[in-house]
């Protein structure tokens, strides 16, 4: 069954979203309590002009985010000229109205799979009692756990996770969760504790030590929040994570985020989008201070290299007729390691909703629904297969203990999820296991490592789904 997304029709308009299958996303403007409307402003130089906050105001407008180092501000204002006045000062490249992502999580039906009930809840008190050997997919990219006898990372390296936050308290992650480091980027919060479960979810996969094992049981994970529990991320916020991040001398980036972007030729008066400069500029500028930035290829089960299938995938399931070209963000980055989603049953299919094409650099494991399912999928994607779902195809990692449990099962503290957001975080934790062993790697070397060891899934060679192939931490160690 697709996601669904509760789509508000613009002339030109940013989709992104958390790229898990259980998270779907749509942008909207932002709107204020006053009715003010937020901006994206990108500048001509990535070093602002001494003036802009008066340009800005002289325009009718207050500054709310300010992204120095790359030229990037978001402004408010309740004037509906702002955007031309503000367009007539020949310091701006470019500026439209600023977009914000919502996380729409995926609702239990009547006819659904059925919860996983047979697993003992976790007894914190026993520390023989594990989950282990659920976790097919980090057993799969560490050749059954023994890439830790080799190298379990150190707490020198930090991954950055830009996503909802983290449960810092977490028997698995309180050793390795670097809560003093964390920020929140979410207007009206103080903190980065995670009230949607996804951010601890990807931050098992890379760090956990306890009941369920990341890749790197002794790498420091940092919280770089851009979500609250219900609400949106504005593109500035996620924009300024990454910048910070990289300002704060994490080694790795993961991004399980991502979506639809679309321009036409001549988008705006000026012909660029202040959206796309701001993702642009962010990965160039994290990348150039030495971080490797990991990122979810999406699911929308499209081939990101087809500008027609593309078109035709709008058309036909939101009615938005796409005009001029087209391209999936940060996915399409240049910079970026876009990361597909293989299964556990099959070594020659990625997941019926991972994404593909030629920017799909590397494939992890991101678990689907099973074989019986994917099979009805791939013959009707429009079927009704609720009841054909089994969640024990999916990855088992960390959930926020102060949280009601995930409805894939009835565990209290771990959940059962799918989605290339799963699929990232397996390649974060490799590279950031490289980087502990490499330390003075770049990130081109370190992507590099990762490709020339992947096993090769699929057609021989460089394909289309799985990129080099399926990506691991023990070959990589001991090539």
């Amino acid at each position: 069954m697709k996601k669904s997304l509760k789509l508000v029709l613009l002339n030109s308009a940013l989709v992104l979203g958390l790229a898990a299958s259980v998270l779907s996303a749509v942008q909207a403007p932002v709107q204020g309590k006053s009715k003010e409307t937020s901006y994206l402003i990108a500048f001509k130089k990535e070093s602002l002009p001494d003036d802009f906050e008066e340009q800005i105001a002289e325009a009718g407008g207050s500054v709310e985010t300010v992204v120095e180092d790359i030229g990037i501000v978001s402004a408010s204002s309740d004037d509906p000229d702002f955007l031309d006045k503000l367009s007539a000062s020949s310091d701006v490249l470019a500026a439209e109205k600023e977009l914000e992502v919502f996380l729409d999580e995926e609702e239990p039906d009547a006819a659904d799979g059925q919860p996983i009930t047979d697993i003992p809840q976790p007894d914190w008190d026993d520390p023989d009692q594990n989950y282990h050997d659920l976790q097919w997919d980090v057993k799969r990219v560490t050749n059954d756990f023994a890439s830790h006898e080799i190298s379990e990372g150190n707490s020198k390296t930090v991954v950055g996770i830009i996503d909802t936050g983290l449960d810092f308290d977490h028997p698995d992650l309180r050793k390795n969760a670097d809560e003093k480091g964390s920020k929140t980027f979410v207007p009206g919060t103080k903190d980065a504790w995670d009230e949607n479960g996804h951010g601890t979810h990807v931050a098992g996969t890379i760090a956990a030590d306890g009941k369920v094992l990341g890749i790197g049981p002794r790498l420091t994970v940092r919280a770089y929040r851009v979500f609250g529990a219900t609400g949106g991320a504005q593109q500035s916020w996620i924009t300024n994570a990454l910048v910070t991040a990289a300002n704060d001398k994490v080694d790795v980036v993961n991004m399980s985020l991502g979506g639809w972007r679309w321009m036409a030729h001549n988008y705006g008066e000026k012909g660029d989008s202040a959206s796309m400069v701001a993702y642009h500029r962010a990965v160039q500028y994290a990348v150039k201070k030495g971080v490797t930035v990991v990122v979810a290829a999406g699911n929308d089960s499209r081939n990101l290299g087809d500008l027609h299938d593309m078109r035709e995938y709008w058309k036909e399931t939101y009615g938005l007729d796409i005009k001029g070209p087209s391209r999936v963000v940060p996915a399409q980055l240049p910079g970026v390691i876009t990361v597909s989603s293989s299964v556990e049953w099959s070594d020659d299919k990625v997941a019926f909703y991972s994404n593909y094409g030629n920017p799909i650099d590397i494939a992890a494991p991101g678990g689907d629904n099973g074989p019986e399912y994917d099979e009805l999928y791939r013959e009707d994607p429009k079927g009704d297969y609720l009841d054909k779902r089994d969640f024990r195809y999916r990855t088992l990692s960390t959930w926020p203990t102060y949280l009601p449990p995930y409805f894939t099962s009835n565990l209290k503290g771990y959940a059962f999820m799918h989605g290339t957001s799963m699929a990232a975080p397996k390649v974060a934790g490799i590279a950031a296991v490289i980087k502990a062993e490499h330390p003075n790697y770049k990130p081109s070397q370190v992507a590099a490592l990762i490709r020339k060891t992947a096993l090769d899934f699929g057609k021989n060679g460089q394909d289309k789904y799985f990129g080099a192939g399926e990506a691991n931490i023990y070959e990589a160690l001991t090539d």
